[in-house]
């Protein structure tokens, strides 16, 4: 099966693997059609064992590679690690600016984030947690776009992003369809809303590895803007939800959790 898989060119695979993580956040957002709401405890753990999955991610999977074929092609190491880190950034803080979001812990007299709209509740919450996804999706992308490089383990060490990816994309999903659904949308329509935020990454995920294909230089560039978007989305977002109740330590923990198992992804396929 492996085999087959490894035979496709790198913008199908990073297609494949963006539907995949799409079906761990669908798979998540269909907790929906079993429970009414999310246990505290257990919302602000699942934040942040994805907090710790993504900062795992943006370091063993992206931004080392990036410095690692920096250095292979005689460059000054960290130069595009540095230009490509800041600029995944800014990208997210661009995002938020032009992108009208409420965050699903905003306080009442926040109302929202971007410019000034009319839209619902349930859909700048849909909008946020798809902000989260781009950023996901093109990392999928990137690293899989790295097989061109000739690295014989960078395609195993993209199949560990996807799974921890798609692991950190079922609580994902139902922290979108829960409240969503507790706000008055039916279960089917909050279903739709949480795993339709997640279409962006297989789309997403295909951009990045043409983009990386079509301009193979720009690799350690890719890379590091992937990990530098994500990283802005853990600490503007991820970890201050996961924070925000008296779950500090459990959500703590959950980050370290997460972080350790996608670090062991990394490092035994990679």
């Amino acid at each position: 099966m492996f085999e087959w898989f490894s035979q496709l060119s790198p913008v199908l695979q990073a297609g494949l693997a963006g539907l995949f993580t799409w079906a761990m956040t669908a798979l998540g957002a269909s907790v929906v059609f079993l429970f009414k709401s999310v246990n505290t405890k257990i919302l602000n753990t699942m934040q942040g064992f994805a907090a710790g999955v993504m900062i795992a991610a943006s370091f063993w999977s992206l931004l080392a590679p990036a410095i690692e074929f920096s250095e292979k092609a005689g460059n000054t190491a960290w130069i595009p690690a540095a230009i490509g880190f800041l600029a995944g950034g800014m990208f997210i803080r661009m995002l938020d600016v032009i992108i009208p979001h409420i965050h699903p812990t905003a306080q009442p007299s926040h109302v929202h984030e971007g410019p000034k709209t009319n839209l619902k509740k349930s859909t700048l919450l849909f909008l946020a947690i798809t902000m989260h996804n781009i950023p996901e999706g093109l990392a999928l992308g990137v690293g899989f776009g790295g097989v061109v490089s000739g690295n014989s383990q960078m395609l195993m060490a993209a199949v560990g992003l996807a799974i921890g990816i798609g692991i950190q994309n079922i609580p994902e999903g139902s922290a979108l369809s829960l409240p969503i659904h507790g706000d008055g949308k039916s279960k089917w329509r909050a279903f739709h809303y949480g795993h339709g935020s997640a279409i962006v990454e297989p789309i997403f995920a295909m951009v990045g590895a043409a983009a990386v294909l079509l301009i193979t230089p720009i690799l350690p560039y890719a890379l590091a803007f992937a990990a530098g978007a994500m990283i802005f989305v853990v600490v503007e977002e991820l970890i201050p939800e996961s924070q925000s109740s008296d779950n500090t330590d459990l959500a703590t923990l959950g980050l370290m959790i997460g972080f350790t198992i996608m670090m062991i992804l990394d490092v035994s396929l990679g």
